[in-house]
């Protein structure tokens, strides 16, 4: 277990299968879910609580290779890594997940460490995390994040000219790394090979530092050799004079601030410190060497942001229907409302309307106030009860018309008979231009010609016409 603030380790310890392994009792494509088993009842049994989880790959489950790209920008030599790999190793990787690191750059392009993992066993490996609700967001070569946690852990030689190679040797792994600083990123050197139990490990470091320095090619000459030993054998005084440069031990658990009780059930100190590597790689700001990223990329952001838009979807709607709930509510509040006024209102209506029901699609308030202007006409005058203009009123409308022109075209009146629907009226006038200024005089008031009969006879122009009032 490990916590981003102050970075305190709050727990660790082992797990291993080890023993069923060598009886038969499972088989290989069983060792790395009963591992995982093991470790999620670990962290249940520990009650540990993460959001977040790093693993590192073990040296014996990928392969490391030296390439060179003619690119320096990291995304172009993303892009076009698989193809360089490909080519350096003449082999198809189409199989392989891969992952690398810039050792260096110049104008001619970059040194790279490429490291390759078989896919199936990627995939088997999350697979099994996933079963037991463990979804890592990165999946590292262990020497990647041991070179991590020297970085943060151990002091860099105050001299510039020192250059320290650091031997680290597990109970069955050994690792060579070479702090390199390339502009103001924090790189390493790395190298990786097997341990074997009955091996003399001094011999063994003697024999492999040549290799790893020429394995580095050029650049500043190695000066200095930091040593950790999980069996604790390797004799530095002796390693430094046979190597001829100066060597010292490295305390692994003494660099990260723990004491031996601490670290009880951690079976290799290495193990922890790649361990506390893996967990640094959620802090750092370069690129992480990371398997996930070229076939399987972490998905738990975006699903955890999914679920976070789901719930908050969810959320909308029932606000949504809550809301829509509430002015229901209110509208079928009003409609009842609404409903006992109207059936107290068509009483009213039907009162004064002689029986009529208010109309359902028009105002019937202006029905209402049709019917008090035709109360007020038929009080005037203007209008009969039946609601047509009186015979008073159809009177006074011809009476105006004539009064204007009477005297002017000489007007006389033979008979005038009102009916319900029109006037007909006959005489004559001295001229038929006086006629027609008759006829322009009634058509000009309340009052239009429907039909006309003109006829000039003893000395004058009769006529004879029916007119009625404008609507």
């Amino acid at each position: 277990g490990f916590t981003e603030r102050g970075r305190k380790v709050l727990a660790c310890f082992s797990v291993s299968v080890e023993e069923q392994e060598a009886s038969g009792r499972l088989g290989a494509d069983r060792i790395s879910a009963e591992l995982i088993n093991l470790i999620a009842q670990g962290c249940a049994e520990r009650k540990l609580k993460f959001s977040e989880v790093a693993v590192a790959l073990d040296c014996a489950m990928f392969m490391q290779h030296n390439v060179h790209s003619e690119f320096d920008d990291v995304k172009q030599i993303g892009q076009t890594i698989r193809f360089d790999t490909e080519e350096a190793l003449a082999t198809d990787v189409s199989n392989f997940a891969m992952a690398f690191k810039i050792v260096s750059s110049r104008q001619t392009g970059s040194e790279l460490t490429v490291f390759t993992a078989h896919r199936k066993i990627l995939s088997e490996v999350i697979g099994s995390l996933q079963s037991n609700n463990i979804d890592p967001v990165t999946i590292e070569p262990d020497v990647n994040c041991l070179s991590r946690f020297i970085w943060e852990n151990v002091s860099p030689p105050e001299s510039e000219r020192v250059r320290t190679l650091f031997g680290i040797l597990s109970c069955r792994s050994g690792y060579f790394i070479v702090p390199v600083l390339l502009g103001a990123q924090k790189t390493s050197a790395m190298r990786t090979f097997l341990v074997g139990t009955t091996q003399d490990r001094s011999e063994l470091l003697a024999r492999e530092v040549p290799v790893t320095m020429a394995l580095l090619g050029s650049g500043e000459p190695i000066n200095c050799i930091k040593v950790f030993d999980s069996a604790e054998s390797v004799n530095v005084q002796t390693l430094g004079e046979e190597l001829g440069i100066e060597a010292d031990f490295v305390d692994l658990a003494q660099a990260a601030g723990l004491n031996a009780e601490a670290l009880a059930d951690c079976s290799d100190t290495v193990d922890f410190a790649i361990a506390y590597g893996a967990a640094l790689a959620h802090s750092e700001k370069a690129q992480s060497v990371n398997f996930r990223s070229d076939f399987m990329p972490f998905q738990g952001k975006k699903v955890r942001l999914q679920k976070a838009l789901k719930f908050a979807s969810y959320s909308v709607v029932v606000l949504v229907l809550a809301v829509g709930l509430y002015f229901q509510m209110q509208l079928l509040q009003k409609n009842k409302y609404r409903s006992r006024l109207r059936s107290k209102f068509e009483k009213q209506y039907s009162a004064v309307m002689l029986g009529k029901k208010p109309p359902a699609k028009s105002n019937p308030t202006k029905k209402l106030a049709g019917e008090l202007r035709r109360i007020r006409d038929v009080k005037s005058g203007q209008l009969n009860v039946a609601g047509t203009e009186s015979v008073s009123a159809k009177l006074t409308l011809l009476l105006e018309a004539f009064n204007k022109c009477a005297a002017q075209t000489k007007l006389q009146i033979d008979s005038i008979t009102i009916t319900a629907k029109n006037i007909s009226i006959a005489g004559s006038t001295s001229s038929r231009k006086n006629t027609l200024k008759l006829f322009e005089a009634i058509n000009k008031g309340k009052l239009q010609i429907l039909q006309q009969n003109l006829d000039a006879k003893g000395g004058r122009d009769n006529f004879r016409i029916s007119v009625m009032p404008r609507k």
